[in-house]
């Protein structure tokens, strides 16, 4: 149980053939670390990106020509937005997010510095902050990441007696590939959710649930 617990590294949180944010993450330890270049590394992407795929909307803003944007959004750069990816009406894009193929930002979702692989949907009224999103992962309606400790002290994620300082006051959650996230749950700063796992509806989570495992009511079960 002691190798269960232990908080899972980059490379055993995501595949990263399924998002164009891997020069970036295969040179971390720990998926957090990248947090603070996404900004920086999606401005140097996107000067790379083919102008017959992609086209620029704005300043630092490069939108697949596969994409759908609904009207009444607001998106800032620097932001890239991959093929066939719905961003739906009332989405509020801040800025500093990499957004993969076939995701889905939908009405009333907030990003801001955020990694979103391939396939993964935050739909309705979410809140995506200082977060990276595995392949395939979904966060039900109304699930939040919550990227500030109340302190402002810097966040510490933690699993058992293993804890980890980030060393960084802005950090919502890690979310592993095929995560899936509860309506109105809250993931706590500092949340990092293995492969596979589900965190029921209605969840308060903060700490490391590890792949292949169910958060309910606080307690952990393996999935069968």
């Amino acid at each position: 149980m002691e190798q269960e617990i232990r908080i899972s590294r980059t490379a055993e949180l995501y595949d990263l053939t399924h998002t164009a944010a891997r020069p970036l993450l295969e040179k971390t330890e720990y998926p957090w670390e990248a947090l603070s270049g996404i900004g920086d590394f999606i401005l140097e992407l996107g000067k790379t990106l083919p102008a017959e795929e992609y086209e620029q909307r704005g300043e630092d803003v490069w939108i697949h020509k596969t994409a759908k944007i609904y009207p009444n959004n607001y998106i800032a750069g620097p932001c890239i937005i991959g093929p066939k990816t719905e961003v739906r009406p009332g989405a509020f894009i801040r800025g500093k997010a990499l957004v993969g193929a076939d995701c889905v930002v939908g009405n009333s979702t907030e990003l801001k510095n955020v990694i979103l692989f391939d396939h993964v949907q935050v739909p309705h009224y979410n809140y995506v902050g200082d977060s990276i999103l595995g392949y395939c992962s979904h966060m039900g309606a109304g699930a939040l990441t919550s990227n500030v400790k109340q302190d402002k002290t810097p966040v510490t994620v933690k699993a058992g007696e293993e804890k980890l300082e980030t060393g960084l006051k802005k950090f919502g959650a890690m979310l592993g590939d095929h995560v899936e996230v509860g309506c109105n749950s809250v993931l706590n700063p500092g949340t990092v959710v293995g492969r596979g796992s589900r965190v029921y509806p209605l969840s308060m989570v903060r700490g490391f649930v590890p792949a292949g495992y169910i958060f309910k009511r606080g307690e952990l079960a393996k999935i069968r």
